[in-house]
């Protein structure tokens, strides 16, 4: 009786280590992924503030800036679009300057504008040139005014090798990830090699003997994928308390999903291949061998 207690217990604590040292390699990654996410959604965020201004004949009324505000909504590329009317452009040079031009030229000399966002696809240089050249050949358009190009390949850049850069990370992180489950995997196994060894001798086959070890090792997966998952939703929920997350809390609850159920299938699928790793090797070994 007491030595199955013994053996209920080793069995219990091997598995619970398991599980507590798959869920912390699977926070590592899945911080990683967040992080990914995040810079994915600031980075998103950066490009969209990229606004084009389409300044308009000072002969053309604020009818005709509206009716080319309409135009480029429908477009794919604009978001935020707005008018800024004749009046409106005055009141803001009046305020930036002090100065009253309709007072000064006794008409009002200024121009409306359309101004709009790029969506982030839209964000690069040559995007940029290829919608000011579209617009340029609208009727009563002047000119169309946009941020340096150079700024904006820069920008694009630096996104693109940030996310080289964690692209590698996680890669890495996975490979050790597999590395580190592998071993804890085996170590658990490894005390089981004689109950293995037993079951060979009574005539069970192999897919019999692998089973309930893939079976078990997948549910500590599955549980270490899920407290993963809990802690980096608790840290998301800090975060969006201490008002540190700018992007919108339901797509990052919904990124967050996607992040949890690839944490959960990442960890049953580590798991169970570990342990069809470690079973197949001890499956293969005499008895003397099982001694080393």
């Amino acid at each position: 009786m007491k030595q199955n207690k013994e053996v209920k217990i080793s069995y219990w604590a091997a598995h619970l280590t398991t599980v507590i040292s798959v869920s912390l390699v699977l926070l590592l990654v899945g911080m990683v992924a967040m992080a990914w996410i995040g810079a994915d959604l600031e980075t998103r965020r950066l490009k969209e503030k990229i606004e084009l201004s389409v300044i308009m004949a000072d002969t053309v009324p604020d009818a005709g800036a509206q009716r080319l505000a309409r135009e480029i909504q429908a477009k794919p590329y604009a978001t935020n679009v707005r008018v800024v009317t004749k009046e409106e452009a005055l009141k803001a040079w009046t305020r930036d300057t002090g100065e009253d031009l309709q007072e000064l030229f006794g008409v009002n000399p200024l121009s409306p504008e359309v101004t709009f966002s790029l969506k982030a696809d839209y964000a690069s240089a040559s995007q940029i040139e290829s919608v000011k050249a579209q617009l340029a050949k609208e009727p009563g358009v002047e000119s169309v005014s946009s941020p340096d190009a150079s700024m904006v390949d820069s920008m694009n850049r630096n996104i693109a090798r940030f996310s080289v850069i964690l692209a590698v990370v996680a890669a890495i992180m996975i490979v050790i990830s597999f590395v580190l489950i592998n071993n804890t995997v085996h170590l658990t196994i490894y005390s089981r090699r004689f109950t293995i060894h037993t079951m060979q001798l009574v005539g069970a086959t192999n897919g019999f003997i692998r089973r309930p070890v893939i079976v078990n090792n997948m549910l500590s997966g599955l549980f270490a994928g899920l407290i993963a998952s809990g802690l980096i939703a608790l840290a998301i929920y800090a975060a969006q308390r201490g008002s540190s997350l700018n992007a919108d809390p339901t797509l990052v609850w919904e990124l967050f999903g996607c992040v949890a159920a690839g944490l959960v299938l990442l960890g049953m699928a580590l798991c169970s291949l570990a342990a069809w790793i470690a079973a197949d090797r001890y499956l293969r070994k005499d008895y003397d061998e099982l001694f080393k």
